[in-house]
């Protein structure tokens, strides 16, 4: 990693985020903002409302985490466009997990 991006990654910090049925807003403490597809994060676009606006920073800002939904997302992965890297089989489990846990 150089130094230019090792500084960059320090500096992007999120201080406030936003979802709706379409995308996540993250606005960082420099003053950017970040807003991506909700569909990058397939557990994110699976939640309700509710419990997409159940997050917190973590990491100083540097990590997003909703716990209704355990999703942990790095600002500077969304700044660099990446989504989630989770695997087809995982999200399968964690859908199979969370109709069970609705259905009872």
């Amino acid at each position: 990693m150089t130094a230019s991006r090792s500084s960059t990654a320090r500096e992007a910090r999120g201080v406030q985020v936003r979802t709706d049925e379409n995308v996540l807003v993250v606005d960082l403490e420099d003053g950017r903002t970040i807003i991506v597809p909700i569909l990058w994060f397939p557990r994110l676009s699976e939640g309700s409302p509710d419990e997409r606006s159940h997050w917190e920073l973590i990491g100083g800002g540097e990590g997003i985490h909703w716990p209704d939904l355990d999703e942990d997302i790095k600002v500077q992965h969304l700044l660099e466009g990446r989504g989630s890297n989770e695997s087809q089989a995982s999200l399968k489990r964690w859908l199979a997990e969370r109709a069970a846990r609705k259905a009872s």
